[in-house]
């Protein structure tokens, strides 16, 4: 009998603002077993260092993810791949990677997602799950927004991308940017296909 195989998700942060949705994000998938196929642009690398500080570089970011998150993290396992990396597997379709999240995604990112540039690694791999119809969720983090940035942001909708802003709930009562972070996270693995518990369903009725 084979073994079961792994699942497989593309993980892009860009240059946004919240660093702290890339992180849960990432440590929700590997606490699932995934396998991750992370790819960092530059401004990304910036991010990390700037909102989370040098404990969360890209040399550390797994032992931080451990720290904050728990043992549980170590579930997974991550592929790092250069931004600049066209060859890499999952810029081609052939790859069994099941879906993508770019968390978050820039302005200039989403421009170039909804009008098929792929110059690097993060806009091919997106092009790639939109034509290989696979999930492909982009979480935008911009305010307020131009003209120009909403249509993109339709471009990619009817290319079939779930367009997620990174817009947090408040009726599971937050006490905190985790509780805030979680609410994002648990958005995309839901619209990944997972099981989770990172926020409350909600009943109808306010917790109190």
């Amino acid at each position: 009998m084979s073994a079961e195989r792994v699942t497989t998700i593309a993980v892009a942060i860009t240059g946004a603002s919240g660093a702290l949705y890339a992180t849960r994000t990432l440590a929700a998938l590997l606490e699932r077993g995934v396998h991750v196929e992370l790819v960092i642009s530059d401004y990304g690398k910036r991010l990390l260092f700037d909102e989370l500080g040098e404990r969360a570089s890209i040399d550390r970011l797994v032992p931080y993810l451990v720290e904050k998150y728990g043992p549980q993290v170590e579930r997974g396992t991550i592929t790092l791949h250069s931004h600049k990396d066209l060859g890499a597997t999952i810029a081609s379709g052939s790859h069994g990677c099941r879906g993508m999240v770019i968390v978050p995604c820039s302005m200039k990112t989403l421009a170039a997602v909804a009008h098929g540039l792929s110059r690097n690694l993060v806009e091919r791999a997106a092009d790639v799950m939109l034509k290989e119809r696979r999930p492909l969720i982009i979480v935008p983090r911009e305010t307020p927004m131009s003209l120009m940035q909403l249509r993109n942001m339709v471009l990619c909708a009817e290319a079939g991308a779930i367009m997620m802003p990174a817009m947090p709930a408040f009726y599971q009562m937050p006490t905190s940017l985790d509780d805030l972070a979680d609410f994002m996270a648990g958005k995309i693995l839901s619209a990944l296909g997972f099981d989770h518990d990172l926020y409350p369903m909600w009943t109808g009725q306010v917790q109190k």
